[in-house]
């Protein structure tokens, strides 16, 4: 299926509606639940024409993909059916239209108007004892004030250091007597450290920003919110979480849950604490708010030496008016303060992104898990994620893969995302040969492993990596060394790639970035470097004059030390160098930590991008 077909927003609409009839979160829905898929996604089919489309299909499984059910609405685009498609999107409500259309599909764009009031009030919150957001904070969440106030990019950056703190270093953040200009370096921060932590901003501009495009603002205000809502909702974060694990299953099955799988699972851990009925989704199964209150109640306070209890008032449950006990339910929610992202129509509604929102946010403030004591449990086993590892699984997200990678081992030991990253860098994949899933149980790992076979003839002979002694049962696996070496390999002829189609397709080697980088600061009267090994890298200093040579004045050297520089200086620097590399345009993806201990790779890719950058000015 050719994607081009059905624009984003599109896509959108029809993953929500997907979610919503997805009752456990697991990708999939039954064939006998299209019907009711249809009608969440507002596409008026007669019962016969379900009928005839669950016949058609070829695939043997008794389960459906969000994929294959886009290609199903791609087939009837071309139908008078699908012409009131869009139009039936638009209908529901709480969604906007926004004057103007896509240049590239000449689709009209849309926004939720629910999700702008929960991410204002979420920003306000956060934000309201920032000095440097006063000019902004507090928004009207009934007006378009957040669309306006993006547009200088100090909100953002603050935002994404809310997510993911120390992102951005904030000498760099540009916050008086803004121009043009310094408007301009603030949201290229904002869009390459949002990059950076994984967000998927290919479609976004500076422009898009600065004129307040309501749909593209609030998706990547989502992105940020959400990597940061998701922050400690893993194992390495949070021990407790060890509370979770089912009968029969191991420590791995348990690491291998995504957070939104996790918050469901820690949800349904206290319901059924409280002798409440599962939920088996964050969208039809709390529209009578009934679950919200057993769950509320289990995890409030009960007191001890330190915190008095929070005693929940459940006579709502009594309410026999839907909206009424939404509201009664969140009046109790907001004397945990924990009324966050949802309003009483959002419940009802059952909104899958404001509801998963609100729970994370719960979980945050309450988990009321306690990590199990006297259990046989190989804690050695739990190993956090190296910077190494941050990086590449940040770099493939931020490109857009699908699925999202939130375990790097895990979650592409099927070699779907390494796929898409092929194609990335301009190998050809014949997806015929690819196995999809849903894969049988039977045979899943077979299936995957077979994938990785390919990944790996792919990798060696079109793509030309050196890849000796890897396997596809390494990246089956998850064979930590073998498999960072593929990724590193994708992610520099990624990088070089750029470089060459800047270069009209001139070949590009370290050679060539080391001799560009000595020739730019020769020419700005600044000292060279020997390679990517150079201890000099360590003080941050070559990266910062290669910047300043770029950018004349962008590099404020009053705020650096220069000499005899002690670790925590080092990195003072060096969080200040990546920030003003993004600050100008370039995307970079390394970590300050990576230029303080002189890491060859990670630097090689710091340098590339700066030529990237550089080379856009001639």
């Amino acid at each position: 299926m050719d994607p081009t077909h059905i624009s984003a927003e599109d896509i959108q609409d029809l993953r929500d509606a997907f979610m919503k009839i997805d009752i456990n979160n697991d990708g999939f829905i039954s064939k006998d639940e299209l019907n009711e898929l249809f009608r969440a996604a507002n596409l008026p089919l007669p019962g016969y024409k379900v009928r005839e489309i669950v016949q058609d299909l070829t695939c043997s499984s008794h389960t459906l993909t969000f994929d294959q059910f886009t290609q199903i609405v791609h087939g009837l685009k071309s139908t008078e059916v699908a012409k009131t498609f869009r139009k039936a999107i638009n209908k529901k409500e709480g969604i906007c239209n926004v004057a103007g259309r896509s240049e590239q599909t000449g689709t009209q764009h849309s926004y939720s108007e629910e999700e702008k009031v929960a991410f204002v009030n979420w920003i306000n919150k956060a934000l309201e004892k920032d000095s440097d957001c006063k000019h902004v904070v507090a928004m009207d969440p009934n007006n378009d004030d957040l669309f306006a106030a993006v547009g200088d990019g100090i909100i953002l950056c603050k935002m994404i250091n809310l997510s993911v703190p120390d992102t951005i270093d904030e000498r760099t953040i540009n916050k008086k007597k803004l121009t043009p200009f310094t408007i301009q370096e603030n949201l290229n921060l904002a869009l390459n450290s949002a990059s950076a932590i994984g967000c998927h901003v290919v479609n976004i501009g500076a422009e898009d920003l600065k004129e307040g495009r309501q749909h593209l603002v609030l998706g990547l205000l989502w992105q940020v919110i959400k990597i940061g809502l998701f922050a400690d909702i893993e194992l390495t974060k949070n021990e407790a979480l060890i509370a979770l694990l089912r009968d029969g299953e191991s420590l791995e099955d348990l690491m291998k849950l995504s957070p939104e799988e996790l918050l469901l699972r820690w949800a349904n851990y206290h319901l059924e604490e409280a002798g409440s009925n599962k939920i088996n989704n964050f969208s039809s199964d709390i529209k009578d708010s009934r679950a919200y209150y057993h769950l509320l109640n289990q995890v409030s306070p009960k007191g001890d030496e330190e915190v008095p209890p929070i005693v929940m008032d459940l006579s709502g449950l009594r309410e026999k008016d839907d909206l009424k006990r939404a509201e009664l339910m969140l009046e109790q929610a907001e004397r945990l303060g924990c009324r966050q992202f949802v309003m009483p129509p959002d419940v009802v509604r059952g909104n899958p992104k404001l509801n998963l929102a609100f729970v994370a946010n719960l979980f945050n403030k309450y988990p009321a898990l306690k990590k199990p004591e006297n259990q046989d449990i190989d804690w050695s086993s739990i190993e956090g994620e190296t910077r190494e590892e941050k990086t590449f699984r940040n770099w493939m997200n931020s490109l857009g893969v699908n699925p999202r990678v939130n375990h790097l081992y895990t979650d592409i030991d099927d070699a779907l995302v390494i796929f898409q990253l092929y194609e990335k860098i301009k190998v050809p994949v014949d997806w015929d040969r690819v196995n999809k899933p849903p894969y049988s149980k039977l045979g899943s790992n077979m299936k995957k492993l077979e994938n990785c076979n390919y990944a790996v003839e792919l990798g060696k002979k079109e793509a030309k990596f050196s890849l000796v002694g890897i396997a596809g049962q390494d990246l089956n696996a998850g064979n930590r060394t073998l498999t960072l070496a593929l990724l590193w390999q994708l992610m520099r002829r990624y990088t070089l790639n750029i470089l060459e189609d800047l270069g009209d397709g001139q070949k590009v080697t370290d050679d060539t970035i080391v001799a560009w980088v000595n020739d730019t600061l020769t020419q700005a009267g600044k000292k060279t470097i020997s390679g990517f090994k150079d201890s000099s890298i360590s003080s941050s200093m070559p990266v910062l004059d290669l910047i300043d040579s770029i950018q004349s004045g962008s590099v404020r050297y009053d705020l650096l030390k220069t000499d005899d520089l002690s670790d925590d200086e080092k990195l003072n620097n060096a969080k200040y160098a990546i920030s003003t590399a993004r600050k100008i345009g370039a995307r970079v993806y390394a970590l300050p930590e990576d230029l303080v201990e002189v890491k060859p790779k990670m630097v090689m890719t710091v340098f590339a991008c700066l030529m990237a950058r550089g080379m856009k000015r001639v």
